[in-house]
């Protein structure tokens, strides 16, 4: 018989060895690329600590639909879902580094989908939001549980970037752009008054990324004001709130629960 030579048994081993590396290489993508939707759903509850919740996830984690709900955290009962679901598709992107684009579609509140980027580099990690318009129901806040589910708000709540995002470093995250958050003809189950009015809300990130908020009042019988910042991850804000000139008997008792009272004013404090 004809020896051997001398290297063939390496080059099998080797041979081998690279068979079994790309081959597990490929388990592993395949197993990313079609990963069930279930594991993005459980992946989101554990983030927000149970407080968001994507039910009857169906898809792939690149791409799928649930009904997306809000609770009041493990343990409460309070829980309210988005009309109608939401989809989402996510793809691998780069934006000065490795990035993620996400695009989500909620028929009921951004019929035009909402576009993010998520982007990170050693040490830091951005949220982009871009410019972009969603209107949302106001009741669904009610599924996290208190305050939300005694106030019983009603109307919607409609949200505007522009160019905002949020970037997170050395364990502190920090506002890069205003957004504006309007709360369109609220009422509440803690007035018979209905509407009581409708409110913006400007944010803005000072000197430092840190977010100042400004309260006002567009329309409505509710006239509510104020100033608020947050520090150390905490919002302090003072305002007030007023009744206009022939609703204040109506609006009494929310003035009550709302502030310390001043007459026809209530002094809000928070923080």
């Amino acid at each position: 018989m004809k020896p051997a030579h001398p290297g063939a048994k390496p080059r099998t081993r080797r041979g081998s060895g690279l068979f079994l590396l790309a081959a597990a290489l490929g388990l592993t993508a395949g197993a990313i690329a079609f990963a069930p939707a279930r594991a993005l759903a459980l992946l989101v509850r554990e983030v927000s600590n149970d407080q968001v919740r994507l039910l009857n996830a169906r898809g792939t984690v690149w791409q799928g639909r649930a009904e997306w709900v809000l609770t009041g955290g493990a343990g409460s009962r309070s829980s309210a879902a988005l009309p109608q679901g939401m989809g989402w598709k996510l793809a691998p992107a780069w934006s000065g580094g490795p990035a993620l684009k996400l695009k989500l579609s909620a028929p009921c509140c951004a019929p035009q989908g909402m576009d993010l980027l998520l982007a990170w580099r050693a040490g830091s990690a951005r949220l982009e939001l871009g410019r972009q318009q969603s209107l949302w129901p106001a009741s669904w806040l009610a599924g996290l549980g208190a305050p939300w589910n005694t106030i019983q708000l009603q109307g919607s709540l409609q949200l505007q970037t522009e160019g905002s995002g949020i970037e997170w470093a050395q364990g502190r995250a920090r506002l890069t752009g205003p957004f504006e958050l309007q709360a369109l003809d609220i009422g509440s189950s803690l007035s018979t008054l209905k509407p009581l009015g409708s409110y913006r809300m400007r944010f803005e990130p000072d000197a430092g990324g840190s977010p100042q908020l400004r309260l006002e009042t567009l329309r409505g019988e509710l006239k509510l004001s104020g100033e608020g910042r947050w520090t150390g991850g905490r919002l302090r804000f003072r305002g007030a709130a007023e009744a206009a000139a022939g609703s204040e008997r109506a609006l009494s008792n929310l003035l009550n629960i709302l502030g310390r009272r001043d007459g026809a004013r209530a002094h809000i404090s928070l923080g």
